[in-house]
This record gives structure tokens, C-alpha cells and sequence, in this order.
């Protein structure tokens, strides 16, 4: 596989997801991302580049249990510290593949974003329609980004649910004729 017009070929059919700076090398074993992370380090540095070792991180998913043991991974005279979770294109990604904690981090981000929009909520110069679309567009978008690849439990919904519910109350204020449980 080539890479980047840089030269750099990858081993088997193991893969590499690029996105502008951040490239995540993967593999089905430790020592196949390590010799590909190997090659990638040494076609950056024919083409000028340097590889950060306090900015390179690695992880290991695995269902092994001796995966979960820690290996030190030494490339280029330079140690890299493994990780249990990170953050690739706005998704957290962690060791145990955890969703709940991809639906807090998203959670977390929406709430902040429902904050810095709050002074819209109060204003009476927006419609309720108007602010509607702003819930839709920006808050639930920060929130489900990424959603297709969950599968949720009844509790994660319901967590969803509270957090749209937050904020669909205070855009229409409590209702007073609201049936329980709806």
C-alpha cells in the first residue's frame, strides 16, 4: 500500500487510516503495526519529516489477556507510550471498545456546545422554529457524530433522550399538561 506519495509500503494487508497529520497504523498483532510504524518512520525521515515521539501514542485492543500486558514499543532511538483510550476525528476510541464512553465524551461536547448557545435560548427575537433548527443542526450534530457505528443499550438511549429533553425544555419551557412517562 502506498501512502502519501512518500514511497512508503505497508505490510500485508493490514491497514492505515490518514487524515491530514493524525495516521492511525493498524494491525492484527503488536508487531505488525510496530514494523509498519518502523517503515513509516523511516520513509518520513527520507522525505525531511520527523515522527514526535512525545506526540505518538499507540494502543491495544485485543480480547488476548497477554495483550493487555504492556510492551514497550522502541522505534528510532525513541520510546512510545501506550494509551487505554484516544481521540481520532472527534470519536474516542478505547482499548475495551467502549461505547458508553464514546456517548459521555459526545455527551460532555454537547453540553458545552448547549452552553454557548444559551443566551439564544431566553431570546424572544428568535422563533421557537429558529432555535429548533439550531438544536438540530449544531447541538444534536455535535452529540450523534459518529452515532452509526454505536449499538446502544436501553440505558445509553435514555441517556440520549435526557439530554434532547434538556434541551427541547428550554426552548418550549415545562409543559403543564404533560402526561407522565412521555
Amino acid at each position: 500500500m502506498k501512502y502519501g506519495g512518500s514511497g512508503l509500503k505497508l505490510n500485508g494487508t493490514h491497514q492505515l487510516l490518514a487524515y491530514a497529520n493524525d495516521v492511525n497504523i493498524l494491525g492484527g498483532s503488536i508487531h505488525t503495526p510496530k514494523e509498519n510504524a518502523e517503515a513509516s518512520v523511516a520513509a518520513t525521515r527520507e522525505t525531511g519529516l520527523e515522527v514526535s515521539a512525545d506526540k505518538t501514542k499507540y494502543m491495544v485492543m485485543s480480547r488476548d489477556q497477554n495483550a493487555r500486558r504492556s510492551h514497550s514499543v522502541w522505534i528510532d532511538n525513541s520510546t512510545f507510550e501506550r494509551v487505554e483510550e484516544f481521540k481520532y476525528l472527534g470519536t474516542t476510541l478505547t482499548n475495551q471498545n467502549s461505547i458508553p464512553e464514546d456517548i459521555k465524551s459526545r455527551l460532555r461536547s454537547g453540553n458545552a456546545c448547549y452552553h454557548s448557545v444559551q443566551n439564544l435560548w431566553s431570546s424572544r427575537l428568535l422563533s421557537k422554529n429558529l432555535k429548533i433548527k439550531i438544536q438540530r443542526t449544531i447541538i444534536l450534530s455535535v452529540v450523534l457524530y459518529g452515532c452509526e457505528t454505536w449499538s446502544l443499550t436501553l440505558s445509553e438511549e435514555k441517556k440520549l433522550k435526557v439530554f434532547e429533553n434538556m434541551v427541547l425544555r428550554r426552548i418550549f419551557g415545562p409543559r403543564r399538561d404533560e402526561v407522565m412517562g412521555e
